[in-house]
């Protein structure tokens, strides 16, 4: 997701900035819901803020489908190109786990009230503060919640060059076949959650299928899943464009976001009838890698990839930002959540309070990161 303007051949692809701003808003506005989400009280403003971030889950998908397009074909030798991906996320990783922590002490200790239930007192201290200076090393946390992409992209990054050197050589119906073991994989999790429901018991006490024990995490389909193939399926539709008329386009992807989303949303609800505010299960619903986000993640990139997008010198710099504001924008959906409910405006209907913070929070950020992005100091942070 990085803000590379180019591709591994030096190409600037201008659809894709406005797929980034896309996807970055997106990310901005999903965040926005789940102070809502949050409160699992099956009341209108719980399943409508559902409904909005069931529909917004094609937004990290789309990132990992730009970087396909962007480094595949891996032009640098293996070690060039970890140093200079190294150099791009180092610096943006360390700053921002170490500055969210102290935004948050600094925000919280200032004596601002917060109704969000995932704010606990104890967890701003200045004690918990400098753990979460360090432990950062091994995770993210609340805090740096935005930072789990990141350690998920490095991983990515180490695995890219491998996976290049087989997609120069691999024939187009060996790609579709890698394309369609990665979409079995996306079931997986549906797999498992309903296996228990026909009778399995598990192994040892383990719920793990194919596989999936105690002893080992590697199941039979995890070398096949994850965000990798979103980057593959973007590489391959970019080498073997989709020849589709409008007609055929909105006939194949309309039913496909459509059934996606249903998927999703009417999924969340009964999941969470069965297992009320059972984080564990609900998130099941909303992974980035299941089957029916991909139907959502596939129909936004085939319209965005058909769409008559020219060049545009704001949407270009806008882009250039994406980067900052995906790491920063969780502090500020913070702020604008808090400054709706010490307002009248904490009244409205969920999906208006949902679209003002998504608005507030983007801006503001987008300020931020403008700003940082300008001094040489501190452009390496956002950029």
């Amino acid at each position: 997701m990085l803000n590379k303007v180019t591709d591994s051949l030096g190409n600037h692809i201008d659809r894709l900035d406005y797929i980034r701003v896309l996807a970055c808003f997106m990310v901005v506005l999903a965040h926005c819901c789940d102070p809502f989400v949050g409160k699992f009280d099956n009341s209108n403003d719980w399943v409508t803020a559902v409904g909005v971030g069931s529909s917004l889950r094609p937004c990290v998908p789309l990132f990992a489908m730009i970087s396909g397009v962007l480094l595949f074909p891996v032009k640098l030798g293996m070690l060039d190109f970890y140093k200079r991906r190294a150099k791009r996320i180092g610096v943006p990783l360390i700053v921002w786990s170490l500055a969210l922590p102290l935004m948050y002490y600094a925000y919280f200790t200032a004596g601002v009230q917060t109704s969000n239930a995932n704010i606990m007192a104890d967890n701003y201290t200045w004690a918990a503060t400098l753990d979460k200076l360090w432990t950062w090393l091994f995770n993210f946390n609340y805090d740096t919640t935005p930072l789990w992409y990141m350690y998920m992209l490095i991983g990515l990054y180490l695995f890219i060059p491998v996976i290049s050197a087989w997609l120069e050589r691999a024939k187009r119906e060996e790609v579709k076949l890698f394309l369609g073991i990665w979409m079995v994989s996306m079931m997986v999790p549906f797999v498992q959650m309903f296996a228990p429901m026909l009778g399995y018991a598990g192994n040892y006490g383990n719920l793990g299928i194919w596989g999936v024990c105690d002893w080992n995490p590697y199941g039979l389909f995890y070398n096949f899943s994850g965000f990798m193939g979103y980057m593959v399926l973007a590489h391959y539709l970019t080498k073997y464009p989709l020849d589709w008329s409008w007609k055929k386009t909105f006939s194949i992807i309309t039913p496909m976001y459509l059934v996606g989303f249903g998927i999703t949303f009417w999924g969340y609800l009964e999941t969470q009838k069965l297992y009320p505010g059972d984080y564990s299960k609900l998130e099941i619903l909303w992974y980035f890698s299941g089957i029916q986000v991909f139907m959502m993640t596939f129909a936004i990139w085939v319209l965005m990839s058909k769409l008559p997008l020219k060049e545009n010198k704001l949407m270009k710099k806008l882009a250039s930002l994406t980067l900052g504001i995906f790491l920063a924008h969780f502090f500020f959906v913070q702020v604008a959540y808090d400054t709706l409910q010490a307002t009248t405006l904490s009244a409205l209907p969920a999906f208006v309070q949902i679209a003002l913070m998504a608005v507030l929070a983007f801006t503001i950020t987008l300020i931020l990161v403008w700003g940082l992005s300008i001094s040489k100091l501190t452009r390496k942070s956002v950029m």
